[in-house]
């Protein structure tokens, strides 16, 4: 085993409260990939800090091999000093480094390196810090969520580039398939102290339970251990002559850690607050475009019905959210036309966390200035009550914003829109900052939801574990304004999207095929004057079948119309969505054909 290159031992810090780190600590190695996992809160970031030598700890051990470079991802770049993106990212290499990397990386981050920094987006900023951290390959690289703002084809990029590089990694990230992909060491940072798994994150829910319940155990025989000193204490023959000292401190110790035990964070309670049914059809949009210096959406029609839940990806820039804006009827078509079903009532999950007025105090913002309470589900909740289901401790209600993590940002605004009456969720990327448990009770309530669900997203994870259908651009590598609802989640989406190149391809050979098998055949037909008996046949046929096919299909659709399939039975759904492109092909296919000879028919006679 390599020597580390990274050691904390023993770490320790508090403000002020409770401690938040208690005896962490955190090991790297060359080649380690290790995701540091833990609730929002739990000192992650902290820990990740003192690591990159940024926090000092009050107390603990703190080796850094002296040779040993080190980049940490700044979730806010200070670009005050520098002209440009490029001369800001050079500043990361060292002597000897090589300065292509820097262009290499912004050229596949999306940046020319020629933009002025101070008018760089949050999404362009990040891509910047990554160049900067990244181009050096440094023995260690800290990245504290690299893939917030990102979209999706560079997130799968970033993939395959971290699993490339020579540096150890350590990986702070919200976004599962991302870890999943890149990891292969977990560290869990829990109640101030860590844990190792050395496995990747997909191994690591498994693992936290059955630590979880190991602990459960172990302070259920602590308890029962208890109980059995005390009716000594009590009814003991020796406790009647005399009090062994020993024995009752070993009992007072043993009731001082069952009592001083805490027991893991609590789990976001919340349902969200829905309002009346809306009406069956929800949105049609019919041959809708729009066009600002090039066109963002080329003509585009979707129905979208009551029960939907429908996900939005692409490459930033593509045009999600003005297509989202003119669904909702937030943003006018240039052309085209969408209707709104009745009775809707919209809540919406805006990205732009930066909206939130840092002055406004918890209460008043979930309250909307209305006083201590709140209606949520018809029931007036106090809002310190409703305020700890989503893990906000009633101190808090005088907090200002400005005050909260991005993190604790994100669940207050989950607050928020979940204690409004709605029939439609719009969610544009509701993911962000948001902690694992965190997004496993927002998956659920999509899921749910008995209303409509419109939302953008960069998680895989959470668009396979949520949507009914995925809209996506018809050409991610160059957006034309062209979109395209394929059924199904993220992953769903791509396999569609292989398989209808494939099929492409497969038809086109096959039309050249045919093209030139059938040129001797169509010339021996008009040299006949009178189809061939396989083609009268085909031509007398083909109406059956393309009438057979058109039943089969309208039966698939119907049973894939229940809002429901998709949550109950995901298997029977997908199959269901697999069967009807295959249905679509081949009915396509035999039109094709039927009109062929159609068209040969009428030649022939005429």
């Amino acid at each position: 085993m390599a020597p580390p290159i990274l050691k904390l031992d023993d770490i320790f810090l508090s403000f002020g409260g409770a401690p938040l780190l208690a005896g962490a600590g955190l090991q790297v190695e060359p080649g380690d990939r290790i995701c540091l996992v833990g609730r929002n809160g739990s000192g992650k970031s902290t820990l990740m800090k003192i690591a990159a030598g940024m926090v000092e700890p009050q107390s603990g051990e703190v080796f850094r091999h002296p040779a040993s470079t080190i980049r940490y991802l700044e979730q806010a770049p200070d670009f005050a000093d520098y002209a440009t993106v490029q001369a800001y990212a050079e500043t990361g290499l060292g002597p000897g480094d090589d300065p292509y990397r820097v262009t290499y990386l912004l050229e596949h981050l999306g940046l020319t390196g020629q933009e002025d920094p101070k008018t760089l987006s949050g999404g362009e900023s990040r891509r910047a810090a990554l160049a900067r951290v990244m181009a050096p390959e440094p023995d260690i690289l800290m990245l504290d969520e690299p893939t917030n703002h990102l979209d999706l084809p560079t997130i799968e990029w970033l993939e395959d580039e971290l699993r490339k590089t020579r540096s150890a990694l350590v990986l702070i990230s919200h976004d599962r398939r991302f870890l999943e992909r890149v990891s292969t060491a977990t560290v869990w940072l829990d109640r101030g102290i860590s844990r190792r798994l050395d496995k990747g994150f997909a191994h690591f829910e498994a693992w936290r339970d059955e630590v979880l319940e190991a602990e459960e155990l172990e302070q259920h025989k602590l308890g029962k251990a208890i109980e059995r000193e005390e009716h000594w204490l009590r009814y003991g023959v020796t406790a009647r002559r005399k009090r062994n000292m020993r024995r009752l401190g070993d009992l007072q110790s043993m009731r001082a850690a069952y009592r001083g035990h805490k027991g893991p964070q609590g789990t976001v309670q919340a349902q969200v607050t829905e309002g009346r049914e809306s009406g069956k059809l929800v949105i049609e949009a019919e041959n809708i475009t729009k066009a600002y210096d090039r066109q963002i959406v080329a003509p585009f029609s979707i129905r979208v019905h009551r029960g939907d839940r429908i996900g939005l990806v692409g490459p930033n820039g593509a045009g999600k959210t003005t297509l989202l804006k003119m669904l909702t009827g937030q943003l006018a078509p240039d052309s085209g036309t969408v209707k709104l079903g009745t009775n809707l009532e919209i809540a919406t999950l805006d990205q732009k966390r930066e909206n939130l007025n840092p002055e406004e105090t918890l209460s008043h913002y979930l309250t909307d200035g209305r006083g201590e309470t709140l209606l949520v589900n018809g029931e007036q909740r106090h809002v310190a009550g409703y305020m700890k289901d989503f893990l906000f401790q009633p101190e808090q209600i005088r907090t200002p914003i400005k005050s909260l993590s991005g993190g604790e940002r994100a669940r207050l605004m989950l607050a928020r829109i979940m204690a409004k009456p709605s029939n439609l969720l719009i969610l544009d990327e509701p993911t962000n900052d948001l902690d694992i448990e965190t997004l496993d009770l927002l998956q659920e309530i999509v899921a749910g939801y008995n209303g409509t669900v419109i939302l953008v997203s960069h998680d895989r994870d959470f668009l396979d574990r949520t949507v009914t259908s995925t809209i996506a651009p018809a050409n991610p590598e160059a957006p034309d304004g062209r979109w395209i609802e394929y059924a199904g989640g993220y992953t769903d989406m791509l396999a569609q999207r292989r398989g209808a190149i494939e099929e492409k391809r497969k038809t086109e050979r096959t039309e050249r095929q045919k093209t030139e098998a059938a040129a001797p055949v169509a010339e021996a037909s008009k040299a006949k004057g009178k189809l061939s008996y396989k083609q009268k046949f085909a031509l007398e046929n083909l109406p059956k079948e393309i009438a057979k096919a058109e039943e089969e299909i309208a039966v698939r659709e119907k049973k894939m119309a229940d809002p429901n399939l998709f949550s109950k039975d995901p298997a029977a759904f997908h199959k269901l969505a697999a069967e009807m492109e295959s249905l679509r092909e081949r009915l396509t296919k035999m039109e094709e054909e039927w009109l062929e000879l159609e068209m040969l028919r009428e030649e022939l006679e005429s």
